[in-house]
């Protein structure tokens, strides 16, 4: 059993430097420890604490009203997760968020709906965060000794308006409401975002977030493709809806075509290849570990890899772990699936099979990549 430090999820504090006025000032002043020290736990880092430093802190955090006296020092401490599905599990409290659309703008608001790959995939999500990707019943005594929850106290569902059914404004306007929303919200926590940009904007948010874009403006005109702040970007069919995002488009950059359309990343040596187009699917999560925060995307390029990814999670979860990229209170998977052509003849009725088979293709993407992009 792993524990991590929260002391950080406790007083709210974030990275961003604009955001932290004088949390370590204060904690300094009022425990009198040393301020490198207060630094090292705020992130996690520290390899231990004397128990008179624990004291102090403990003190600190009822005097301010961070927590009640009869809570600590244990909600100062956490398992740590050490499975994918445990990563999801683990938190408090998780939200699902997914792309609704309407076949005709004129439709009234009850006739919208969630297509039905998403709603496979939505089906598997939440069967591995109960479940632990059906492992439960094998750790089921151990967990009984641990005493621990296997999955979150609170499940939330919320819904925003797909690109191209509504205008892009409003669109962009119920995104932002669901992710403040969502970062709002106190505690131990997690945001699954099913589907791409072509179908869930908060998708767009996220990922700028995650790496300091400017979320819902092209990047298709940069000098190189080495400037994207994304190391991946989804290019647009063109009977797809195209709005503007720094996650997608129609170039790699201003002097560097996308020819085909599907997923690009980037590779070990700075240039970028072509993942695939309709059998190809990204899974990308960034756990901010001393905040307890976590975001997660599942997309796969068409409905067909949207199943297919479906069944990879629910079978091979274990594929998607450990993250790609650690450092300090981050932890961050990026993946590429690529799914072989199974060679069976398609028929209409394959969109009702929730049981598609394709061997994937799981390419994790360079932790120098990820490293180069991550917002400060």
């Amino acid at each position: 059993m792993r524990y991590e430090f929260r002391l950080a999820e406790l007083l709210g504090h974030t990275p961003d430097r604009r955001k932290r006025p004088g949390t370590i000032k204060s904690i300094v002043e009022y425990t009198g420890l040393d301020r490198h020290q207060v630094a090292s736990l705020l992130k996690n880092e520290a390899k231990y604490i004397p128990l008179e430093a624990l004291s102090r802190l403990c003190d600190y955090l009822v005097e301010h009203g961070y927590a009640a006296a009869d809570d600590l020092p244990g909600a100062l401490f956490a398992v740590k997760p050490e499975h994918f599905w445990e990563l999801l599990a683990r938190r408090r409290r998780l939200e699902i968020c997914l792309g609704v659309r309407r076949a005709d703008k004129d439709d009234t608001p009850e006739a919208a709906w969630v297509v039905a790959s998403d709603a496979v995939l939505l089906g598997e999500v939440l069967n591995g965060v109960t479940t632990l990707g059906g492992t439960d019943k094998l750790s089921r005594s151990q967990q009984r000794q641990r005493d621990l929850p296997t999955h979150p106290e609170l499940l939330k569902q919320t819904l925003v308006w797909s690109p191209g059914v509504v205008p892009q404004a409003e669109s962009i306007e119920r995104a932002q409401e669901v992710y403040s929303g969502y970062l709002a919200a106190s505690g131990d926590k997690a945001l699954i975002c099913l589907g791409s940009v072509k179908s869930n904007p908060v998708v767009e948010l996220v990922l700028a977030e995650s790496f300091g874009a400017t979320p819902f403006e092209t990047e298709d005109n940069v000098a190189s493709a080495k400037n994207r702040r994304c190391p991946f970007l989804l290019r647009y069919r063109d009977r797809d809806p195209h709005p503007s995002c720094a996650t997608a488009g129609m170039r790699l950059s201003k002097s560097e075509p996308a020819d085909q359309p599907g997923i690009y990343y980037e590779q070990d040596d700075g240039s970028w290849a072509y993942a695939g187009g309709q059998d190809t699917a990204l899974v990308f999560y960034i756990y901010r570990e001393s905040l307890g925060r976590l975001e997660m995307v599942l997309s796969g390029f068409s409905g067909r890899a949207t199943r297919l990814l479906a069944r990879t999670l629910a079978n091979q979860g274990e594929m998607f772990w450990p993250p790609v990229y650690q450092a300090d209170y981050l932890h961050v998977g990026a993946y590429i699936v690529q799914y072989a052509a199974s060679g069976e003849a398609v028929s209409p009725s394959d969109i009702l099979r929730t049981d598609l088979i394709a061997s994937p293709k799981v390419t994790p993407l360079p932790a120098a990549a990820i490293a180069r992009r991550l917002a400060t």
